[in-house]
């Protein structure tokens, strides 16, 4: 499942951004920094939740495409441009690092945002499921079991990023 590998490869890469880049040259970005751009990358999201097909969908289902089409933009985006600004900070003239380092903080808060709003789902899910008349309306088609397996793999337990971001914009 790309979005459960992307939060495992997140989790291993947070610490090294929580609190900004590395403020060493030489080193380029850590492996596990690369990998967790790499896998936000591959996320490629079912063709339901596609522009033209989400546009069907309505109520709990849209909030739910909603959330996972944000959590995949900002995840990869977020991912990307912190690649950018760490080869910027690395390699780049003396200006593309004074920017890429004033900014960086925009790019690393888009990550957590990503994964916050990850962990928003399984909430969601269950509010719809609920809502639709739960397990009397869907029956064996989609037990409560399935929901609440699903409600705990997209929660904050598991996909909230802990610290918070510390750093701030333009440090």
């Amino acid at each position: 499942m790309p979005a459960a590998r992307e939060v495992v490869t997140t989790r291993a890469a947070w610490p090294l951004i929580a609190h900004g880049l590395a403020r060493t040259r030489g080193a380029g970005a850590p492996g596990a920094i690369t990998a967790a751009a790499a896998s936000a990358a591959a996320l490629r999201l079912p063709a339901l939740f596609g522009e033209v097909q989400a546009t069907s969908l309505t109520g709990p289902a849209s909030r739910i495409v909603g959330l996972i089409r944000s959590y995949a933009g900002l995840a990869a985006r977020g991912w990307q441009m912190i690649m950018a600004a760490s080869a910027q900070i690395e390699r780049g003239p003396r200006a593309a690092r004074r920017f890429a380092r004033a900014n960086v903080a925009l790019y690393i808060e888009s990550v957590y945002d990503a994964q916050f709003t990850l962990a928003q789902v399984g909430k969601q899910l269950v509010d719809g499921y609920r809502k639709l008349g739960g397990p009397v309306a869907f029956g064996a088609a989609l037990p409560q079991s399935e929901i609440d397996t699903l409600a705990q793999t997209y929660s904050e337990a598991n996909d909230r990023l802990h610290p918070h971001v510390a750093v701030r914009l333009g440090s």
